[in-house]
């Protein structure tokens, strides 16, 4: 069985072998092929069993490319772990409204046009808080995200984009966000992300302390809700669940497309790992 394992465009400036090294190894121990392949490539395709899209890093900044290369997988009916449908619905984070009007419970999110102080003021109103978090719909690693509070200036950079605006989640400086992952919809292990003091973003990149943990009580049959109103089932995911100010858990992203699945932190995962991909593949090949 070959495997490509799609990868950053050689120019990405971030160093990714990190995520893809221990996804990769696990593939290999099982006796999968895998090749890393940049999504930027068009090259041929269909000499592989199973695309797999766990470190297409940067779409987000290239994402009109990244939709022409999804509708082309499609197109050329390829097979992908996870589908396409469920990766182009995961592209853009306005899911997230769309999972709180199925009942799930996420942190609230309102989607603004054009972000400006006037929009800012609106989601104070509508949310009751004086803390905000701005980000992308389309995003990742905390790129274009902000923490303002009442009186601070809207960072230019963002000025003008459609952006969600949510309320601030203060228990992330002490709980940070809990991340369950899943292959086949069955959880295989969590992590705690905290971030470092003085920051609020808790990815890698920003310091963010991870460590494995056991999953909060509710949080897998809270990560399952959510998965279960995608438009299609999962091969591989991770959920990020935040607690809210009254205890509450909330959904703060589903990662479908290329999530660290922090297979180093839970040695006995890469093998299930390896046989969600496996029985992936047999399935797009029937």
């Amino acid at each position: 069985m070959r495997v490509a394992f799609l990868v950053p465009d050689p120019d990405y400036p971030v160093e990714w072998r990190w995520a893809y090294d221990p996804q990769a190894a696990a593939l290999i121990e099982a006796g999968i092929a895998v090749e890393p392949v940049p999504w930027t490539d068009p090259k041929d395709l269909t000499q592989f069993d199973l695309i797999l899209p766990l470190v297409a890093w940067g779409y987000h900044k290239r994402y009109a490319e990244w939709r022409a290369f999804l509708d082309r997988l499609e197109r050329e009916r390829l097979p992908v772990a996870n589908p396409v449908p469920l990766l182009n619905w995961n592209s853009d984070k306005v899911y997230l409204a769309e999972l709180g009007e199925k009942g799930i419970p996420t942190v609230p999110t309102l989607a603004v046009d054009s972000l400006d102080e006037q929009a800012l003021e609106a989601a104070r109103a509508r949310f009751g808080c004086n803390e905000l978090v701005v980000k992308p719909p389309v995003s990742a690693s905390a790129y274009g995200t902000f923490r303002l509070q009442a009186g601070d200036e809207l960072p230019e950079l963002v000025r003008g984009w459609p952006m969600m605006v949510q309320p601030w989640v203060a228990g992330i400086l002490d709980q940070g966000e809990y991340s369950l992952i899943l292959f086949d919809g069955v959880l295989s292990h969590a992590l705690s992300k905290v971030p470092k003091s003085g920051e609020f973003r808790v990815q890698p990149e920003y310091g963010g302390i991870i460590q494995r943990c056991d999953p909060p009580p509710g949080s897998e049959a809270l990560a399952r809700a959510a998965l279960a109103a995608a438009p299609a089932a999962s091969t591989y995911a991770r959920v990020d669940i935040v607690v809210g100010a009254d205890g509450e858990l909330l959904i703060m992203e589903l990662e479908l497309i290329e999530p660290a699945l922090f297979l180093d932190y839970a040695p006995e995962a890469g093998a299930e790992f390896a046989q969600a991909i496996l029985s992936a593949a047999e399935r797009a090949g029937k």
